[in-house]
Order: structure tokens, then sequence, then C-alpha cells
């Protein structure tokens, strides 16, 4: 008998551990999972939506376009989902092939620092979707003024160890009617490894759609005296714009056997 008493409690304990099995979803699940999901300020969103969408943006895989110099051309090709890059200017060469920063440049032709250099034109050009990477800390700016028109901001920066220097700060600002990016100000602080106080701006009023996708065709850097724009500086143009479903294979992005590795540091 006592056996069957013990039983018994067994079966009902078991029972009562099965039955929120049974119970019917929160009826707020829904909300719950869009909380999740949304990693974005809501004003971010809006500029993304406006620019083709997030989600459209990661499906591409391959990103390229040809920069304009006055005495030759670059084509940047950058693999969006490992960050891989290859820039291509006749003269020289130099890619990041996820590990390391080669330059092909036997001649000696470039004069700058490729380990700064290989993905910078990248950032500045795939805006405004570059600021939807992982390690970004959204924050609040007050409003740029241009020619009477205040144009909301939002402050990005980057937890410790992201990217080449994780001191950078990013501030974009969008035109408040239809949320298209119209500004981006930025620090420097790749060299010194110091915070910068130092805001450089650019204007993104010339855009392209690819793929679904709208990207700049040209960014133009502005004379600056703290936050008062004063005028144009010069203008880059891109062209031969195009984005690709579609991955490259490794062998792009690797070292040439005529090119040498260089450092790359971060800040």
């Amino acid at each position: 008998m006592k056996r069957l008493i013990i039983l018994l409690a067994f079966l009902i304990l078991g029972a009562c551990k099965e039955a929120p099995k049974n119970q019917p979803e929160p009826e707020n699940q829904e909300n719950m999972e869009a909380v999740v999901e949304k990693k974005f300020p809501e004003s971010l969103s809006k500029v993304f939506d406006t620019h083709g969408g997030i989600d459209q943006w990661k499906k591409q895989r391959t990103l390229s376009y040809t920069m304009e110099r006055p005495d030759y051309n670059e084509i940047h090709t950058i693999d969006l989902h490992n960050r891989k890059d290859r820039i291509d200017a006749g003269q020289f060469s130099m890619g990041f092939d996820g590990q390391q920063v080669w330059l092909d440049d036997t001649e000696e032709n470039y004069k700058g620092n490729p380990g700064f250099y290989h993905n910078l034109m990248f950032y500045f050009y795939a805006m405004p979707f570059v600021l939807g990477d992982d390690g970004i800390l959204y924050g609040h700016t007050e409003d740029l003024i241009f020619e009477g028109k205040h144009y909301p901001g939002i402050q990005i920066a980057y937890n410790y160890g992201v990217g080449a220097s994780s001191k950078d700060e990013y501030y974009i600002h969008y035109d408040p009617d239809t949320h298209q990016m119209a500004w981006l100000g930025y620090t420097v602080t790749y060299r010194s490894g110091e915070k910068s106080d130092d805001v450089r701006w650019i204007r993104y009023d010339d855009w392209a759609t690819v793929e679904g996708v709208v990207l700049p065709k040209s960014i133009t850097w502005y004379k600056y005296e703290n936050r008062d724009l004063i005028e144009p500086r010069n203008n880059v143009p891109f062209k031969d714009i195009s984005l690709s479903t579609t991955k490259k294979g490794d062998d792009f992005y690797a070292k040439p056997e005529t090119a040498k590795f260089v450092e790359l540091n971060k800040s």
C-alpha cells in the first residue's frame, strides 16, 4: 500500500511539472520579440529604410566602385561580410586578406599609410549602413544647422578594440523631412591614439540607387569652424558602382607574390 501511495505521488508530481507545456503562450510574445530584434535607434532605422533598408544591404556580398583621383583612378572592392578589401590603382595595389594588410608597390609610388588607408574610403562611402555594424554605441548629439535648416543627429562611438581606431567618433545628421542622410561628422585618432575634439564634416547630397540600395555618387568635404560649415573644400566622385550577392574568391584579396605585408596599428 505504501508503495502504491509513493508511486501515485510521483505521478502527480510529474504531471504538475509537465503542465506548463500546455499553457498558452503570452499574448505579447510578438511584441517581446520585436523589442529584442530592434537594436538601432528609431531615427537611425528610418535613415536605413530611406536608403533601401538594412536587410537589403545585408543581402549583398561584394561592393565595388571606382574613385576618381586627379592623376589616376582607384578601384575599390570589398567583401561586405568579412570586410576583406582590395584597391587597384594601376601604379600600385593594396588590400586586407582578413588578417594582414599588404601593399604591392615595387616602384614606391604610394606615399601614404596602407594600414590607415586600405578601408578608409569604404567607411565614408558605405554610409549610413556601416553604422549598423557590431560593437557600436549610439547616443544623442545636437542638431547641425546649415543655411538655416536644422539636421537632427546621432552620435556614434565604438566599444574598445573595435576597428583600427576605436576612439574615433562619428556624427550622422539627416534631413528631418525625408530621413535621408545629409552630413557626417568624424574625428581621427589613428595616428595619435588620443581622442580628438576636431570634428571634420562631409556633405552627402548626391545619391545613386544600386540593387535597391541608395549609395553616394559623390561626397564633399567642407571647410568648417567648429560646427559652423563655411564652404565646400573638395568633392570626391564615384563611378562604376556595383553591388553583388556573389562572393569573390579568397585569392582575390590575398597578397600577391610581389607585395609586402605592412603593420596594422590599432588605437
